[in-house]
């Protein structure tokens, strides 16, 4: 069955929440320890769109089975060219290539943005998966956090990577 990447819609918000829910509640790739309910992912999308930032969906055979979006690295002006990206994928979809096809997609949208870096924070040094599938997609390792968070009884590290867009850092932005 065909994927397909697109723009999200307010029509994803319930899956999406759901995606996103079991990742908090079964996993360490997001430090949030309750999981947001629906209006609350709706105002976070409107914030991330509001911003000027891409919000994409993989839907399969009519569902959204994954989501990806990149935003504000860090608030402040210099960091305006940079942004940090999210993926998350139905737990009965992991490892069909959704996540890939989701961040290439992005990456994409990023540089025709004029964006300069994208940093991935990864929750723990164990998500095996999101590391391996940033490298393939072209990231390298910028940093480790270790111990910067507790969840389900034990410490979390935060695997930081980076991906250069267009000229990153070899010429000033446009």
């Amino acid at each position: 069955m065909n994927i397909i990447v697109r723009e999200s819609a307010p029509s994803d918000l319930p899956a999406i929440t759901e995606i996103y829910q079991h990742a908090v509640v079964h996993g360490n790739a997001s430090f949030e320890v309750d999981p947001p309910d629906i209006t609350e992912m709706s105002r976070r999308r409107e914030v991330i769109l509001g911003g000027g930032y891409p919000y994409l969906v993989a839907e399969r055979g009519g569902r959204a089975v994954g989501y990806s979006y990149a935003g504000a690295y860090r608030p402040r002006r210099a960091y305006r060219f940079a942004v940090e990206n999210s993926i998350y994928v139905a737990p009965d979809q992991q490892g069909a290539g959704i996540g890939r096809l989701l961040l290439s997609e992005l990456i994409k949208r990023l540089e025709a943005g004029g964006f300069r870096l994208i940093v991935a924070v990864i929750g723990d040094s164990a998500n095996a998966a999101s590391i391996t599938l940033h490298a393939r997609c072209g990231f390298t390792h910028a940093g480790l956090l270790p111990a910067v968070g507790w969840k389900h009884g034990r410490w979390l590290d935060s695997v930081l990577m980076t991906l250069p867009l267009g000229d990153g850092n070899k010429s000033a932005p446009v």
